[in-house]
């Protein structure tokens, strides 16, 4: 299982969205490197949910549903995602460069990149500052 990080404005489609929505289609990805990382995608993959603008925060989990899959109509890549789990407490932007230890996360060396890999130890210390804030 992979682990990704989805960016998405929260006054066009927030985490309450997808909660209430159960599944959703993430499409609107244009970026080649992140329509790359939808193509690794597979089902059972879990995603961050990051809230960009001024929220700039992670906020929920969700699962891959489908694999990826060409829309011809949009002319895009996409993916079908399930609401998983709220965080606990959300996890910043500024705490994740404050902790000094991920300069090279593509969240913050490419901040306008959609789709963004995470690995074991980023998801690790995202959960434990979650659970930690309570």
């Amino acid at each position: 299982m992979s682990h990704w990080l989805l960016k998405t404005e929260p006054g066009e489609y927030s985490w309450a969205d997808l909660v209430q929505e159960k599944a959703t289609v993430w499409d609107g990805v244009k970026a080649g490197a992140a329509v790359k990382n939808i193509k690794r995608m597979q089902p059972g993959d879990q995603a961050f949910i990051y809230h960009t603008g001024k929220e700039r925060r992670i906020v929920g989990i969700a699962e891959i549903s489908s694999l990826p899959y060409w829309d011809s109509a949009h002319r895009e890549w996409r993916i079908k995602v399930s609401a998983r789990e709220e965080l606990p407490a959300t996890v910043s932007l500024k705490m994740i460069k404050a902790s000094g230890q991920f300069e090279d996360w593509e969240l913050v060396r490419l901040p306008r990149l959609s789709v963004v890999p995470v690995n074991q130890t980023q998801w690790k210390y995202v959960l434990e500052e979650s659970r930690g804030q309570q």
